[in-house]
């Protein structure tokens, strides 16, 4: 069974306001798959870590690493609770490139993506398997006799089962272009009986869906932090299992991936490596202004709730769809019920018109692979939705 959020009561989706984001008056932004709209609160963050930083000689060592470690338990409570899993990195490409380099293979084994899967989730299995001779099996997405996109949990799960050698799956949980869910519970349990390695890009589902770590069991996770989770660009995270924290190797060697205690006394040998996953952490990241964005961002999704944020977003996508239906565009949706963000495919040669038609609302969209991709976030209210709606009805009607 797929993880759910619950419902929340009326008076917690209530907390959700317009005001909390920085969002021009004019403009209904539906493009968080690509970056998540501005907090209040995390530019008032970033302001004040900006003033700062004119007098960096009073920015103190131990306050420093102290902010590090509040991004670190953040990242943690929208996975697994356990910090010491997570590593903070610049990228998702950065992360998977860490797992591609440390997950063992072979020549003639075989590694399992998404065709069309974003490239940070393929180019570094690219070129590890050119690099030592293995297979890289892209799954193609089924297509009905209506020409209507399948599901790809079953062309996935069918791949893991006829795929020879098979030694890594790596996946997101929502498909990019369209919001489209894979069932990772199935997948990951199907991974796991071929003894296959298991690896997640969930940088378009952290922070809008549950991430069941604990029932997935993958080696390693990766995620940006400004899409869903609402932070700054240019910090990303890691978490690795329990076994990867013990012997995996970092890319790169700095200092503060090591035990500070002797890194600066030139040392014969690399002094200890950090605990846990901090030894996969990249260096120059973990900058003041980045790591105050970010923690004010978790800090305002805790407060939120885990749960009402991750349900708020399902009725946004729910409501969406619904407001489509009703405007006798129904056979435009690309995605299944149960996403947080919704594909469109218009009729054959109507993309632009309704592309155009949106760009001149002032909804903020991506066109994506054919599909016209919203993607609202907390910001954006039911009579919004339904207006966009009713405008794309009136764009190809």
């Amino acid at each position: 069974m797929q993880s759910r959020a619950q419902t929340p009561p009326p008076q917690a989706l209530a907390r959700f306001q317009r005001a909390d984001f920085r969002v021009p008056e004019d403009v209904v932004y539906l493009n968080a798959a690509s970056h998540g709209p501005r907090l209040a609160r995390v530019q008032q963050a970033a302001q004040r870590a900006l003033d700062a930083g004119t007098a960096p000689w009073r920015l103190e060592m131990d306050a420093w690493r102290a902010s590090i470690e509040d991004v670190r338990r953040g990242v943690a409570g929208h996975l697994d609770g356990d910090a010491d899993g997570v590593a903070l990195v610049p990228s998702a490409a950065y992360g998977l490139s860490l797992a591609a380099r440390n997950l063992p293979l072979a020549a003639n084994e075989t590694v399992l993506v998404l065709a069309g899967q974003f490239p940070s989730n393929l180019l570094p299995w690219q070129q590890r398997c050119q690099d030592v001779g293995a297979h890289l099996e892209q799954v193609a997405r089924p297509v009905g006799d209506d020409g209507r996109p399948g599901d790809w949990s079953d062309a996935v799960l069918a791949a893991i089962a006829r795929a020879p050698r098979l030694r890594i799956v790596s996946l997101p949980q929502v498909y990019w272009h369209d919001g489209s869910r894979l069932d990772l519970d199935r997948i990951a349990a199907a991974t796991h009986a071929r003894g296959a390695a298991l690896v997640l890009d969930l940088s378009q589902s952290l922070g809008a869906l549950p991430a069941d770590i604990v029932r997935w069991r993958p080696d390693f996770v990766a995620s940006v932090g400004h899409k869903w989770l609402l932070g700054a660009y240019g910090l990303a995270y890691l978490w690795a299992s329990p076994a990867w924290r013990e012997r995996g190797v970092a890319l790169e060697q700095h200092w503060i991936a090591r035990e500070a205690a002797t890194v600066f006394d030139s040392p014969p040998s690399p002094p200890p490596l950090a605990s846990g996953a901090r030894r996969f952490d990249a260096g120059g990241v973990a900058e003041p202004q980045r790591l105050a964005m970010s923690a004010a961002a978790f800090a305002q999704l805790r407060d939120w709730g885990l749960e009402c944020v991750h349900a708020g977003l399902q009725a946004r996508g729910r409501c969406l769809r619904e407001a489509l239906r009703a405007q006798g565009l129904g056979d435009w949706l690309a995605t299944a019920p149960g996403s947080h963000f919704v594909g469109l495919r218009p009729p054959p040669g109507r993309l632009a018109d309704a592309a155009a038609a949106l760009d001149g609302a002032g909804v903020i969209h991506t066109a994506r692979g054919g599909v016209l991709r919203l993607a609202p976030h907390l910001d954006v209210d039911e009579a919004a939705l339904a207006a966009v709606a009713a405008l794309l009805a009136r764009a190809v009607g």
